[in-house]
């Protein structure tokens, strides 16, 4: 399995792009966010990867930030979902939305992307819940997959939610109750007790 990819960018024509690796030319398909963060062609890129091996096919998706790669690997689970329609839902809107999107039920919002009908937004919804974690919070990202930096490391805000959750908050609102206090210098442990402390008013 291809992880990850280090070459110099040749081509990029949406949703296609080249990067040449030592000399050899690996295409692969990306979202349209994955494109706008790329450098100009004959730039150094690093790309995180998805391979699918098929009986006719062996497709290669890239993607610059590690949690949509990830997120993309969690679409392909949903019934109904293939790589073409989570290409279009990474590309429609980023790993946040689309987390906050399910979390909070947004079938609405979900239903607007291409390739996606009511009823695939209500199944987004339930089959993806579970394994999508927390909210982001403030904007960064809460427990997503593989959000965190290489070392898989997650800001204190974000493993505040994760305890609540552990706590019995259900995800929204433990997202909602971390975001309402100013956490920017407290640690992990600080915001769980302000934000319980705020539960018992």
């Amino acid at each position: 399995m291809i992880a990850w990819l280090k070459g110099v960018l040749r081509e990029k024509q949406p949703p296609w792009l080249l990067i040449d690796v030592g000399g050899i030319g690996y295409e692969l398909q990306a979202p349209i966010s994955t494109f706008t963060a790329l450098p100009k062609t004959g730039s150094e890129v690093v790309l995180f990867a998805h391979q699918v091996v098929r009986d006719d096919a062996h497709q290669l998706y890239g993607f610059v930030k590690r949690n949509e790669r990830d997120v993309f690997r969690q679409l392909l689970k949903v019934n109904g979902v293939g790589a073409k329609v989570a290409l279009a839902i990474l590309s429609g809107m980023d790993a946040n939305t689309l987390g906050r999107c399910v979390l909070e039920g947004d079938t609405t919002s979900l239903s607007r992307l291409p390739g996606i009908g009511k009823k695939t937004a209500e199944r987004l919804v339930i089959e993806m819940r579970d394994r999508l974690g927390p909210l982001p919070v403030d904007g960064r990202l809460g427990s997503l997959p593989g959000n965190g930096g290489l070392d898989g490391s997650m800001d204190p805000a974000a493993e505040a939610v994760r305890a609540l959750i552990a706590l019995g908050l259900k995800a929204p609102e433990a997202s909602r109750r971390v975001t309402a206090i100013d956490s920017a210098e407290l640690a992990c442990e600080d915001i769980v007790r302000l934000a319980l402390k705020a539960m018992v008013k």
